[in-house]
Order: C-alpha cells, then structure tokens, then sequence
C-alpha cells in the first residue's frame, strides 16, 4: 500500500509539474503576442478584455457542464468566483498595467513575481506551514535567477504609485496560486476558470466603460519580427492559449502541486516571455538574462527538493467499498 501511495503521489507531482510547465509556457507567450497588437494600435486594455472575454466565452459550457447536477456547488462559491475573478484575474492584470505606467516594466514584474515568497508567508502565518531551509534557499536563488533575467542592472528607477500598483499585482497573482490550490471547495477546475475569466472579462468592460481603461482596437495587420499576420490571428492566440489553456492548466497545477511549490515553478513564465519575444520579435536575449534563467530553473529544483522535506498532510484514507470517481 505504501508503495502504491507514493507512486500515485509521484504520478501526481509529475502531472502537476507538466501542468505548471505548460501554463507557465502559454503565460509567457502573452506579453509577445500583445505586443503585435499594441503596435498596431490595440489598447492594453483593449488586448487584455479580448483575451479574457474570448477565453470565458470557450470555457463557459464545458465548465458549466463540469458541474451539470449539482449547480449549488457553483452557487456555493459564488464569493469566492467573484473575488478570484476581480482579484486573481482583472486585478492583477490593471494593477501591472498602472504599475508600468510609473516605473520600468522589468522592475513592475520583479515586485509582481515575489508572489511566491508572499504564498510561503501566507501558508506559514494562516496554516503553520513553516518552509523547509532548502525552499527558503530556493527562492533566494530563484529571486536572484529573476533580477538577472529582467535584466534591471541597466539601470532601474522607482516610483511609489508604481511600486504599490505593483504590490496590488502581486498580491493579486499570489491570490491566483492560494485560490487555485484549494480543493476543498468542490469546484472543478474548469468552472473555477471558467467563473473566473467571465467575472474578470465583466470588471474590465465595467472600467473600460467608465474610463478608467483606456479602450480602442484596430484592424490593422500585426508584424512579428518582420512577418505579417491578420491581427484575428494573436486575438485568437491571446485568448485561446494565452488564457483557457493557461488558466485551466495553471489550476490543475496547483492543485497536484501546491500553492507554494506552484508559484516557484510559475516563474518559468518570465524565462518563456524572454524566449517567445526572441522567437517572435528577433529581441535576441542577453548573456546575463540566459544565466538568469539557468539560475530560476535551479532555485524552482531546490524549492521541489525542500518540498519533498516538508511534513506531509495526512489524510483519511477512502473508504474501499466506496465507489471510484472516474
């Protein structure tokens, strides 16, 4: 029995870094993607609400049918859908916006990306889960892998409106990876995204509506490192990939993985948006940003390797006359 547990529990880490690595993948590709269209004289804002309302728009009848019978659980989490929607999703998302209004981006996305350290401080305050030295060690390495991949030795400034906007995105992307762990709420996957990127494509309309996002798109075609596609083209990208796949994926992580070791494995997304933007826009990558990446991917094994350390949860076994879930 011992054996077959941890198989299963080795299966399931392996499916969860898979996971992890895909959305991390199709999270990255997003940045390389928009900047076709804001060049072509797409909004940020604008970019941001297609790609959200076409992802809600595709996931909304398999995350409905996900819970076909049983409905209450849907309105059961109705707070919690709403709050990951606003926060986890339109939050962070107009915070990082506002945030590279007043400050470099690189800098914006190194104060969104401490998220993690925010999961660990949160998981140790609200659950006693003390990190292991070697998680800790990890993220050191990692954090320092990041500011070498942002490259922000080139000379970085600081703003205070951009680093609280950017604080407002962190904090939004760490609720992302605390919401999407928990597994207790009965919700699948699915609908937790589905719900999600419907409540968030909503808040966006409603601030564009209002002004407070700027809105405006065109139809002019969109050039990636010289080639021209139609401008449907990343629009489908953006909302097909860049946020159902991603999403989805980026659930089904953090519930195989935990919220902790999720978030340190979700730092690949800034290596994979050095790559795209290199694959897409011919912005070659610098010498220091590859010894960044090399230094993200040891701390995210170290973080896996203190993962392994930490007191494992137990929990009752199911009772063996109990029927298999499919």
């Amino acid at each position: 029995m011992s054996t077959l547990t941890h198989d299963a529990m080795k299966a399931r880490t392996t499916a969860g870094l898979l996971y992890a690595l895909v959305s991390a993948t199709a999270f990255g590709l997003s940045g390389t993607l928009a900047r076709g269209l804001l060049d072509s004289g797409w909004s940020a804002g604008s970019a941001v609400l297609v790609r959200t309302a076409l992802a809600a728009l595709v996931l909304a009848v398999p995350g409905f049918l996900a819970v076909r019978g049983r409905t209450h659980v849907l309105r059961d989490n109705a707070a919690l859908v709403t709050a990951y929607g606003v926060t986890a999703v339109a939050g962070a998302q107009l915070c990082y916006f506002y945030a590279v209004t007043h400050m470099q981006v690189g800098v914006a996305l190194l104060i969104e990306y401490t998220a993690p350290v925010a999961v660990v401080v949160w998981l140790w305050l609200r659950h006693g889960s003390k990190p292991s030295r070697l998680t800790v060690l990890g993220a050191a390495i990692a954090g320092t892998g990041l500011v070498l991949v942002l490259d922000l030795f080139s000379g970085a400034e600081l703003s205070t409106p951009g680093v609280l906007w950017a604080l407002g995105a962190m904090i939004g992307a760490a609720t992302y990876f605390v919401i999407n762990a928990d597994e207790d709420n009965g919700l699948p996957g699915i609908t937790l995204a589905a719900g999600g990127l419907l409540v968030a494509a909503v808040a966006l309309g409603l601030a564009g509506w209002i002004g407070v996002l700027p809105m405006h798109a065109a139809t002019a075609d969109a050039v990636y490192d010289g080639h021209t596609v139609p401008w449907w083209v990343p629009v489908l990208a953006l909302g097909l990939v860049t946020a159902a796949v991603a999403y989805v994926t980026g659930i089904a992580a953090a519930r195989r993985l935990g919220s902790r070791l999720a978030s340190f494995v979700a730092l690949m997304e800034v290596l994979m948006a050095v790559v795209f933007a290199w694959l897409l826009l011919g912005e070659l990558p610098r010498g220091v940003q590859l010894a960044g990446g090399g230094l993200v991917l040891l701390g995210v094994l170290v973080v896996k390797l203190g993962e392994g350390h930490a007191s494992p949860v137990v929990e009752p076994l199911p009772d063996s006359r109990a029927p298999v879930p499919d």
